[in-house]
């Protein structure tokens, strides 16, 4: 287990838990499926093998990921969430929302998975405004390609383009970025040219609603100490 605060709070207990360098990076390889070590390893680049196994051995006493055997021909072992691990989906997308808005671009030399937008999609997803909603999307940002499929309001994500949308996109990542962010509005993207499009445009623009960086939840503004 990570180190302790001397506090009850559900933070700082949390935090003894996923808080140590690389523990939630492992949770987000984890949320895509069962990881070998291998995988795991591969995955993280600059994660040492005293750090890793490490890492894992704090990640499985707190009750977040657990280890099985798979069975023949595989025959090997895997790590994967447990359903208490799997809880932790809802922080990874919360923090990976506050964290790109200060990340900036990616550069030619960072690394970028293929797959990206499998994480980013249900990062970007803003279940309400997809409430019963069944369409599917076609996102192509540069040289990489997403299917994003609404089924009764609930996301599905795969890579390369399907035949069968509803919506086909095709954009770069700056655009990208902009339009989730709503700095750039669907409209002026369509204008512009920064967006081409094959579909209707009202299904765009909602699809550029669904899929944002909006907080999920706003606070009021605490309150000032009363005077006196």
């Amino acid at each position: 287990m990570g180190k302790a605060f001397d506090q009850y709070c559900p933070i700082a207990h949390a935090l003894s838990i996923v808080g140590e360098r690389w523990s939630l990076l492992l949770v987000r390889e984890l949320l895509k499926g069962p990881r070998r070590y291998t995988d795991l390893a591969g995955g993280l680049p600059g994660i040492g093998t005293n750090i890793l196994a490490s890492r894992l051995r704090d990640l499985e006493a707190g009750g977040v990921v657990q280890r099985r055997k798979l069975p023949p021909p595989a025959a090997s072992t895997v790590y994967e969430l447990t359903e208490y691990g799997a809880e932790l989906e809802e922080v990874v997308h919360a923090l990976a929302r506050w964290g790109v808005r200060t990340l900036g671009l990616p550069r030619h030399d960072d690394d970028l998975d293929p797959d990206w937008g499998l994480q980013a999609f249900p990062a970007l997803f803003y279940p309400e405004r997809a409430h019963g909603l069944t369409e599917t999307y076609v996102i192509r940002i540069d040289a990489d390609a997403f299917t994003v499929r609404l089924e009764a309001g609930r996301l599905r994500t795969e890579c390369g383009a399907a035949d069968d949308a509803d919506l086909d996109v095709t954009t770069d990542v700056a655009t990208f970025f902009a339009l989730a962010s709503g700095d750039l509005p669907p409209e002026q993207a369509l204008a512009d040219g920064s967006v081409t499009l094959v579909g209707d445009p009202d299904v765009f623009a909602r699809s550029v609603r669904i899929f944002s960086f909006a907080p999920r939840l706003v606070s009021a503004p605490a309150l000032e100490p009363a005077a006196g």
